[in-house]
């Protein structure tokens, strides 16, 4: 590619998602900067997949460091986008790039609408795995769990609360809420290795024969269905704690029941039935109600995009343009559109999580920033070469400056990396040593910077 049709672009977010638009984009020869709310890169690889992963992450991580070595990369981390932020979306867009590309996640919360649900000992999945993940924020905040711990959900969360509640926090029990039965359980058997040898198989059965005739009701065959689900517990990982793993199928949470300081007790359950919808069931409720003790509550439950961004927000997605392309991938999913005035937001696009909220994991991220780049490129191939990268670079860093942000580039977060290789043997569950607060992490950049 020559210097005359290479752009400037703005990705923001540097996630599987963002880092995989970068990646294309700068091998195609256009200069990328990308901003980044969290000091260090990774996004999901980095704060959102269990801990002791450690081979997967390492493996992104050497990627992204490749990518951020290039001369035509640019990093800035610490630098938070959205309304009452560092920049706003309408300062990102006036900064001159010919595109911005947000890959920013899924950053809202879905609300969880049962009453209780601001006791001590309610908490949303994605908080807990920022937490035992060392997200600034999440990492050194309190995350108490008691004894019994009630995960609601079927997914790969729910496994990976799970894994880190028998693994790290021992507790002594930890039971999956599930609203519809075993057969519409939605994690990986592989990831379920993670917890196998804690389950606890007597109390299965037992939950099996509770729910068996609700089952044959709609033709599924519960012993076949116990045999399929325990004959997955295999390839276990050791078992490291006594803590007991099991089910509540058929059982949608109505209300959080809470003691004289609104602690967590136990929930108020509803059981359900399956009804046939499709080739797929529903579950509903038959309004016979029951006390389930416990002694915290995690939703995992799904998120949302965060609606205060300042993108077109409608129903915990941002909006994309409605109206087809017919490329492939089809352009119109990428772009973001102002429903108001009927057309799409020019050079304005959406990959990853901020444009299908929980949709998949790392590998389902990053193939979203891989159709994402060819859309830009499309898009791109129309438009003249704008400003140089200097020029949209001096811009940024005034703004930055005047608002006293403290962006942290690549050569402050080789300093950080260094600094936290040098805690060894100071690890538990996410085995390395991170620091938990951005304020640790900036203090030490800027002080190496003296």
């Amino acid at each position: 590619m020559t210097a005359t049709n290479a752009h400037v672009m703005i990705i923001v977010g540097a996630g599987p998602a963002g880092m995989a638009v970068a990646g294309t984009m700068a091998k195609a020869g256009h200069e990328v900067i990308i901003l980044n709310r969290d000091i260090k890169f990774g996004g999901l690889a980095e704060y959102g997949i269990f801990p002791s992963k450690l081979k997967l992450r390492g493996g992104l991580k050497k990627q992204y460091w490749d990518l951020l070595g290039q001369p035509n990369v640019h990093y800035l981390g610490n630098v938070t986008v959205g309304n009452g932020k560092d920049l706003t979306v309408e300062d990102v867009r006036g900064l001159g790039a010919s595109a911005v590309v947000f890959t920013i996640g899924a950053q809202g919360t879905k609300a969880i609408g049962v009453e209780g649900d601001s006791a001590k000992g309610v908490y949303h999945a994605k908080d807990v795995v920022y937490h035992f993940n060392r997200l600034p924020g999440f990492g050194d905040r309190p995350f108490d769990m008691g004894k019994h711990v009630a995960v609601i959900g079927a997914g790969d969360v729910m496994v990976d609360i799970a894994h880190w509640l028998t693994r790290y926090k021992k507790v002594e029990r930890v039971t999956a809420i599930v609203r519809r039965g075993p057969v519409e359980r939605k994690y990986n058997p592989k990831e379920i290795r993670a917890v196998c040898a804690n389950m606890d198989l007597e109390g299965i059965k037992k939950e099996f024969d509770r729910i068996k005739d609700r089952m044959a009701a709609v033709g599924q065959k519960a012993d076949e269905v116990l045999k399929g689900l325990i004959d997955e517990f295999t390839k276990c990982e050791p078992k490291v704690s006594e803590t007991k793993m099991g089910f509540k199928f058929l059982a949608s949470p109505k209300r959080i029941l809470v003691d004289a300081n609104n602690c967590v007790r136990g929930l108020e359950m509803e059981d359900n039935r399956l009804d046939p919808k499709g080739e797929d069931t529903v579950a509903v409720g038959l309004k016979q109600y029951y006390e389930f003790p416990c002694d915290a509550v995690v939703f995992a439950v799904g998120d949302k995009v965060d609606e205060t961004v300042g993108l077109p927000y409608k129903g915990g997605l941002f909006v994309t343009n409605p109206n087809k392309t017919g490329n492939d991938p089809d352009d119109a999913l990428f772009q973001a559109y102002d429903e108001a005035a009927g057309k799409v937001v020019e050079g304005v696009f959406l990959a990853g999580w901020a444009r299908k909220a929980s949709e998949g994991l790392v590998g389902v991220a990053k193939r979203d920033g891989d159709w994402c780049a060819e859309v830009v490129e499309r898009y791109l191939a129309t438009k003249s070469a704008g400003v140089q990268a200097k020029v949209v670079l001096d811009k940024l860093h005034h703004i930055l400056k005047s608002r006293k942000s403290h962006p942290v580039d690549v050569k402050g977060l080789r300093k950080l990396e260094a600094a936290e290789k040098a805690h060894t043997g100071e690890s538990d569950c996410i085995g390395e040593f991170k620091y938990a607060s951005n304020r640790d992490m900036i203090g030490l950049i800027e002080t190496s910077r003296a």
